[in-house]
């Protein structure tokens, strides 16, 4: 449908997506054209098939291409034209060296960093250092920013994929769309699992009326599918063991969730296993040791496949060797 008069605000409106804007995510577009639109006014809008792309129903999480429409119900059609972006502050010296120093992979198309813990991927309430707030310094020659295509928890580390185009981001997230992606993780768990491997079939959503809105739960309900496939790969008896894990489904806190779901949360993780996820005699009891160990995914250039493999950090490597883990043949 053709634009609102200026000053109208009962008609549908479309909106293409410009050649800037490639990759983005659907609620980050809207971040930018309206900020005066709420997160939860958005979910509701997306919910109830009020947005749409190309004609097609949107969820947040959808990265969008140059050219797209953008259907802007009633309401939301009409807004003052965009302010001119500032430009983003400049990223000192010591957070580029810091940042360029994880980077452990490049290729014309993506960066792979082994990130800290930590660290966030992105901005928040009280969050002024982030990954996303340093990615001019990836550029690496490049106009283009480098962009995010998926998200580790702040105290996760371990592998973190960043596109340099466009394009790369859109592949990229397919692939994590699709499922085209092999995940491994390892972690320190308090107590051991029910069985020495399996697959962990637990449903997840949100937390209702929790302050922390990333708070997850089991829910059989109104929870969205999500698999986990452990193997334990060490224990000492029954205090703790060395899990790998591979999600299948990629969930909020999904592997945090399930682990204290079968009785054997990560160590460190007090916001889902309590004081149970501490172990007393481990001067790192209270940090998380859950680690974005190695992928692999169709590289974005269609040219065979991107690996790569991330080393642990010192407080995870300590408490390995503290415990005597093994982690040969993981």
């Amino acid at each position: 449908m053709s634009d609102s008069p200026a000053g109208g605000t009962s008609k549908v409106q479309q909106r293409a997506v410009s050649d800037d804007e490639a990759g983005l995510r659907l609620d980050r577009w809207f971040q930018r054209h309206f900020p005066e639109l709420s997160h939860g006014a958005l979910q509701k809008l997306l919910r109830t098939g009020q947005v749409r792309i190309d004609g097609k129903r949107a969820e947040g999480k959808d990265r969008v291409e140059p050219g797209q429409a953008i259907r802007l119900p009633p309401g939301v059609s009409v807004s003052p034209p965009p302010k001119p972006r500032a430009a983003a502050p400049a990223v000192s010296d010591r957070d580029a060296a810091e940042i360029q120093r994880m980077v452990i992979h490049r290729d014309d198309q993506v960066i792979v960093l082994n990130k800290p813990p930590g660290l966030a991927v992105q901005g928040g309430s009280g969050t002024e250092k982030h990954v996303d707030g340093m990615l001019d310094a990836l550029r690496f020659g490049y106009e283009d920013r480098p962009r995010l295509v998926h998200r580790l928890d702040k105290d996760t580390s371990g592998l973190l994929l960043i596109a340099r185009t466009g394009q790369a981001a859109k592949r990229l997230a397919e692939a994590f769309r699709d499922r085209e992606t092999e995940k491994l993780y390892w972690a320190v768990v308090v107590g051991v699992p029910p069985r020495k491997d399996g697959l962990i079939d637990l449903p997840l959503a949100k937390r209702p009326g929790a302050r922390d809105r990333e708070l997850m739960q089991v829910d059989h309900e109104e929870g969205q599918k999500a698999l986990t496939h452990f193997k334990e790969m060490d224990r000492i008896g029954k205090r703790a063991a060395f899990l790998a894990l591979w999600p299948r489904t990629g969930r909020t806190h999904q592997l945090r969730v399930h682990c204290a779901e079968i009785g054997c949360p990560i160590l460190g993780d007090r916001k889902y296993g309590g004081e149970e996820a501490l172990l007393s005699t481990l001067t790192e009891a209270r940090r998380l040791h859950l680690h974005a160990r190695r992928l692999s995914l169709p590289h974005p250039s269609g040219r065979g496949e991107l690996k790569a493999e991330a080393e642990l950090p010192p407080h995870f490597r300590r408490t390995i060797e503290a415990l005597g883990f093994s982690t040969d043949g993981v």
